[in-house]
């Protein structure tokens, strides 16, 4: 399982914001479908515009845009085994969105409790 927490990577310790943290922020001030869109617009940063998947390469060299450059290459490839639901080597939209709920634990959570609140 990959480190969810970038406080102990790079030198800026202080100031990264933990993935974990992101997401939920993200569903809130979003709500679902836009949370959808934006991981759609990250999926589509990332991917190898050739296979319309991610690759560990596409992943490697885009993975800065999404404040993610500070991983290794072993965090890296660790991400897309985690992601990889199928076992073909690459991440597919579907693959992306659920990887990124997985590592978001907080709105997994979130989400769970208000699927119970019938009070609504």
């Amino acid at each position: 399982m990959i480190s969810r927490d970038k406080s102990n990577m790079g030198s800026d310790k202080g100031s990264s914001v933990q993935f974990q943290d992101f997401l939920p922020v993200m569903a809130r001030k979003l709500g679902v479908e836009g949370l959808i869109q934006e991981l759609c617009k990250g999926f589509h940063l990332l991917m190898e515009p050739s296979t319309g998947k991610i690759t560990f390469q596409s992943l490697k060299q885009n993975a800065s845009r999404l404040g993610l450059g500070e991983l290794r290459d072993d965090e890296l490839l660790e991400m897309m085994k985690e992601g990889d639901l199928d076992g073909d080597g690459v991440l597919d939209q579907m693959e992306f969105c659920i990887l990124m709920v997985k590592l978001s634990p907080e709105l997994m959570e979130e989400e769970g409790h208000r699927v119970f609140d019938f009070e609504k």
